[in-house]
């Protein structure tokens, strides 16, 4: 019986050996549980009368669809359905993947940008929808939960799925449309730090002959106020005298509103699976955000008439707006053919944004007005053909072997037009206004999927992908970068006993990680703090490209331990490493530059040799009373990651990733209530505080995260149900420090960001 500490107490999320040690309880338990052998079921009732035909009942659960998904992969995958993804009732795809094995969002809580898996940064976990990278433009957080019918985490990459994932491969399946017809309604409305955000959901499945289909559409309005303080400090490094203090405060008040449209159309092709299936999409969002800030000088004390005494400047506000829409349509053919099964996906889609900011600052020296104009148009087409062949098999299943080969083009265009004015005067005249840049990438696969016995699985398979992208400026300049890589990638599965539910897994692989489109062009970034034609800082640096930069390689190793409980649930471990080469991180130095007559700190991606990232990965979901005779059916979930790595060149012992937490955390529950339709469940999710060496001489730091989430969900009928939800319960205020020491001076920079409770009600109906 797991010991006291292990009982889900807020106290555990400040101790996270404590966690540690209860996770590591409950897997134990599964493990003696796993091995007891299941009561045997009772005898079916004799029938009341002879010629009664008994009828037939069917049982079914979606958590163990999910695991079963999950067992029967070669490749380590994770599938989160429906069931879980309903449970909190979020109204982000980020707030449901935070809670995921493995899963980090960078950021203050409720703030948090993209998933990362390993607690890699950007670029280095690979994003999906039904199988196809994201297009330009598009963003995670367009989708709902109410769009999503499954969650596919893959730990390690396969040639199928594609290489580009060091850290692993978020795969969203949108929603299927089922021959029953339902409309599922939600109605809610959210209040965060005093602002009302309602938003309605709905989702309707039917079926006409042949055809089955879904449709889902979300009208929200999400306004939001923030704040935060940031404390800048000079330092002597010699004398530790303090030559620079200052403060400055800022409010910023965001107004935005939304649709979003999707659908998924699914023809059926005869009696043989063949199928036609498209899937069309509309985002469109838009709106505006207003910030004021003001600056407090300690140090130096300023004086009239003194230049060198006065801040940067004493006061700013700014106004932006903007809106965006995306359009895609993807296509999926399936037919059979009498060697195998052929595949063809192809799509279409185009992004549009426009953007308009004004920054007003005045007072001190930097008195400047910046105004900036920015349109954007990407064009996408993708078209993907996969052929799957059945090479031999028993009948009893064992020996199944089968080959899938495949070829996958991408080509994406932008076009972008940014007019910069400083006081009403253009600047970067030497770049132009336009732009315009085209990537194409193709690739081509082999598969080999082959269970050899009932205890061996081997899945092996080589990937080739070629990247070049391009550029054209309106000076003339055309930049461009070609990369190609080839990835050997092995998976092996061994079930020690197969009458029993362990398995072990072993993946090595190669991935790789390409450098983003606006890594590669050299079009500067203005920092609109420190304007032209003066000096910045190393806090107020330029943006630029690197059109010279190469794909990060990465070698790994994945061994993972997994048990399937007889009741349901799992348990499992996974070790992994990655070797990484040519590691890219933004370097921030002072340079020379075009556009400014003095230098200017300029940061860009660079190359800057091999990093290590290892860690260890467990996981735990079941029903209490699985663990303890007598206890409560609690459906409980648990999953503890702890990372370590190192960038060789840089002096530790911090020289980690940039942006990877020490570890992550998850703890959480669901219970009905007996004798009342009342679900009550909640979450706790752990980030420990870390710092990072990100070179010789800059330093990053960030405070811990704890957020806790519940809700309470009543049932009044099948079709009638009131949930109340409460995310990032015990707001704590988040903290972030950037260091850098240059000659004798030292900069350091803390930034205060106040977070919220959000809280949801929402009316659920099925028409």
């Amino acid at each position: 019986m797991p010991s006291d500490r292990c009982r889900p107490r807020v106290p555990m999320t400040a101790h996270p050996l404590r966690l540690s040690a209860c996770l590591s309880g409950l897997l134990a338990v599964g493990s003696l549980q796993a091995q007891t052998a299941p009561a045997a079921p009772p005898a079916p009732a004799a029938s009341a009368a002879a010629g009664v035909t008994p009828q037939r009942v069917e049982i079914t659960g979606g958590r163990s669809s999910d695991e079963e998904a999950r067992r029967r992969s070669t490749a380590a995958k994770i599938v989160i359905g429906r069931e879980e993804i309903d449970k909190f009732g979020d109204t982000t795809v980020g707030e449901v993947l935070r809670r995921l094995p493995g899963v980090t969002t960078p950021g203050a809580p409720g703030r948090g940008g993209p998933p990362r898996l390993r607690g890699l940064g950007n670029g280095y976990t690979q994003l999906l929808i039904d199988g196809q990278r994201i297009p330009p433009g598009f963003s995670l957080e367009s989708l709902t939960p109410e769009q999503i019918e499954r969650i596919e985490i893959l730990r390690a990459p396969t040639a199928e799925t594609g290489a580009r994932a060091i850290a692993g491969t978020i795969n969203i399946i949108t929603r299927e449309g089922f021959r029953r017809r339902l409309n599922d309604l939600r109605l809610g409305v959210g209040i965060e730090n005093g602002r009302i955000n309602p938003g309605l959901f709905w989702t309707h499945n039917n079926s006409a002959g042949d055809l089955t289909y879904n449709l889902s559409g979300a009208v929200f309005r999400p306004w939001r106020d923030s704040s935060a303080r940031e404390d800048t400090q000079v330092t002597d490094t010699g004398t530790g005298a303090v030559l620079r203090d200052a403060t400055e405060t800022s409010q910023s008040a965001e107004r935005r509103k939304g649709l979003h449209l999707t659908g998924r159309l699914q023809w059926r092709l005869g009696e043989g699976g063949d199928s036609l299936t498209l899937t069309p999409s509309l985002f469109h969002n838009e709106g505006g955000t207003t910030r004021e800030s003001t600056v407090v000088q300690r140090l130096p004390v300023p004086v009239a008439g003194d230049p060198a005494t006065q801040p940067e400047y004493e006061r700013s506000t700014g106004v932006s707006q903007s809106r965006n829409t995306a359009a895609r349509l993807n296509t999926q053919w399936r037919q059979r053919l009498s060697s195998g099964r052929l595949e063809l996906n192809g799509g279409v889609g185009g992004f549009e944004s426009s953007n308009q900011s004004r920054r007003d600052n005045s007072g001190g020296q930097g008195a400047h007005v910046t105004e900036e104009d920015t349109r954007t148009q990407d064009r996408s087409a993708t078209l993907n053909l996969k052929f799957s062949s059945l090479l031999g098999g028993k009948a009893d299943g064992s020996g199944e072997h089968s080959l899938v080969t495949g070829l996958e083009f991408e080509a994406n265009r932008r076009n972008e037009t940014r007019r910069t004015l400083l006081d009403g005067q253009p600047v970067l005249l030497d770049f132009g206004d336009t732009f315009s840049a085209a990537s194409t990438r193709t690739a081509a696969y082999a598969q080999d999927e082959w269970s050899l016995d009932k205890h061996w699985a081997l899945h092996a398979g080589l990937r080739w992908e070629g990247i070049t992208t391009r550029g054209e400026a309106a000076d003339g300049t055309r930049p461009e970068n070609r990369s190609s890589v080839t990835t050997p990638l092995v998976h092996v599965l061994w079930k020690p006993d197969p009458a029993k539910r362990d398995q072990v897994r072993l993946s090595l692989t190669r991935s790789y990680r390409s450098p983003g489109l606006a890594s590669l062009i050299a079009r500067p970034t203005l920092n609109a703090r420190a304007p032209v034609p003066g000096s910045n800082t190393v806090l107020t640096a330029d943006g630029a490209g690197n059109p010279d930069l190469k794909p990060e390689l990465a070698s790994g190793i994945d061994l993972a331990f997994e048990r399937y409980l007889e009741g349901g649930g799992v348990l499992s471990a996974n070790l992994f490493s990655r070797r990484i080469q040519d590691l890219m991180r933004r370097v921030v130095t002072l340079e020379t530059v075009s556009w400014a007559p003095v230098p200017r700190y300029v940061a860009r991606q660079q190359n800057v040799g091999k990093a290590t990232s290892r860690g260890l990965e467990l996981d735990a979901k079941f029903r209490l009373d699985q663990a303890v005779a007598g206890a409560l059916p609690v459906e409980l979930r648990g999953n503890l990651s702890v990372y370590r790595s190192s960038v060789d060149g840089i002096p530790g012992p911090d020289n980690r990733l940039d942006g990877q937490a020490k570890a992550t955390a998850n703890l959480g529950g669901d219970y009905r209530l007996r004798g009342m339709p009342l679900t009550l469940g909640g979450n706790i999710n752990w980030v420990p505080g870390y710092r990072t060496q990100l070179t010789e001489l800059q330093t990053a730091t960030v405070s811990s995260k704890r957020i806790f989430d519940a809700y309470a969900l009543w049932t009044f009928n099948p079709s009638v149900a009131l949930r109340v939800m409460a995310s990032n319960l015990a707001a704590e205020d988040y903290l972030s420090t950037n260091t850098f020491v240059e000659g004798l001076q030292q900069t350091r920079q803390l930034t205060t960001s106040p977070t919220f409770t959000n809280w949801q009600i929402r009316l659920e109906l099925k028409l």
